[in-house]
Parts: structure tokens; C-alpha cells; sequence
């Protein structure tokens, strides 16, 4: 049984060796050195408040987009586990209680987000710039949603501790709020990040992957 973490549709399947053994550790060592992208981009970023502006969701479009869904699930999976592990991966740390983060939903809807865009990427999405840039946009959409859901999952435990909200949450329908400040201004932000992401994985399929 051929051993692979990618489909020759992707950039890292056009140019993987053809061992078993060495497709399995090629794909691993890419998932490790994934996170550790991830943590950079991690590092970058703007500090706005609840959530920051990082470069962690364009990362992660690119990483599906070019190696296909097995990897880039595993990559935010591993990702996870580090930061939640006490590694100080996250935009500001890391540590179990990140949970209770404001963005910590966000980067669970990542898995999903990798998972729908590496999907289409082992169906060939590479080479199809307008179908990748839409694939990434749903996805994107859909890890908001996560992100979104877990802030409001928070919000409600912490008023149902009797606790007070953070400042940026109140003053109003939570509802509303939360948009306001965790969603809407990052919206024409990610959409920029999925069009670079969409054309630097077509363009580099176009460059190399087309001629292997």
C-alpha cells in the first residue's frame, strides 16, 4: 500500500520521491516545519483588540492549498496541541488556559478551514485560480464561524459564572458586540489573505507544478 500524505495534484505530490518510507517522512517533516511557520506568522502581527490581525489564516490557506488536506489538517492539529501544551505558539503564548482566549475558536475553525481548502486542492484546485480563491473563501467563512460560536460559548460561561464581561463586550446586545469587535473589521483583512494565498499556490503550480 503506497504510503502518502499529499495527491500528485498538489505541489508537494508533483515533486514527492516515489519511496513510500520517503513520502511519509517528506510529509511529516512539512507538517513540523508548518507549525513552526505558523508560529511566525503568529509573531506578525497587528495588536488590535479582542483579536489580533496575524498572518496565521493566509499561512494556513497556503499550507492546504499546496499540500493538500492530510497535511494541513495535521499541521493545525499538531499546531494545537503545541501551544495548548504550554509552547508559546500563539499570537500572545500559549498554555491550556488559551481556551479561554477570545481567538482560541478561530484557530479551531482552522482544522475545518484546511480540511475544505485541501480537499479541493487534492481534487486539482491548484490550477484553477478563481475556484481555489472561492474554496478559500468559503473556508474562511467557516473557521469565522468557529471562532465566533467559541466566543460567544465564553462570553456566556463567564456570565453565567457571574463574572464581568471584558469591556469590549459590553455596553450592548452581545450579539452585536461581538460582531462589531471580533468580526467585522477582520473581514476585507482575510479576503486580501485568501486572494495572496490563492495566487501564490495557482501561480506556483503554474510555474513548477504544471512542468514536473
Amino acid at each position: 500500500m503506497a504510503v502518502t500524505l499529499t495527491t500528485p495534484n498538489t505541489l508537494l505530490g508533483a515533486f514527492q520521491p516515489k519511496s513510500d518510507a520517503a513520502k511519509l517522512a517528506m510529509g511529516l517533516v512539512t507538517v513540523v516545519l508548518g507549525t513552526a511557520l505558523l508560529t511566525v506568522a503568529a509573531k506578525v502581527n497587528v495588536p488590535v483588540w479582542p483579536v489580533h490581525i496575524t498572518l496565521q489564516s493566509m499561512v494556513v490557506a497556503a499550507l492546504a492549498a499546496g499540500f493538500g488536506a492530510r497535511i494541513g489538517v495535521a499541521t493545525v492539529l499538531l499546531y494545537l496541541v503545541e501551544g495548548l501544551s504550554g509552547l508559546p505558539v500563539f499570537s500572545t503564548g500559549g498554555g491550556f488556559g488559551y481556551i479561554m482566549s477570545p481567538s482560541f475558536g478561530f484557530i479551531i475553525g482552522w482544522v475545518p478551514m484546511a480540511f475544505i481548502i485541501g480537499m479541493a486542492a487534492d481534487r486539482g484546485a491548484a490550477q484553477r485560480p478563481l475556484t481555489m480563491f472561492a474554496t478559500m473563501l468559503v473556508a474562511d467563512a467557516v473557521s469565522f464561524a468557529f471562532g465566533f460560536a467559541w466566543l460567544m460559548v465564553v462570553a456566556n460561561l463567564i456570565v453565567q459564572g457571574g463574572a464581568a464581561l471584558p469591556a469590549w463586550l459590553s455596553g450592548g446586545n452581545l450579539l452585536t458586540v461581538a460582531f462589531d469587535g471580533a468580526i467585522k473589521p477582520f473581514i476585507i483583512w482575510d479576503v486580501l489573505k485568501m486572494a495572496f494565498a490563492a495566487l501564490t499556490v495557482t501561480g506556483a503550480w503554474a510555474l513548477f507544478g504544471a512542468k514536473r
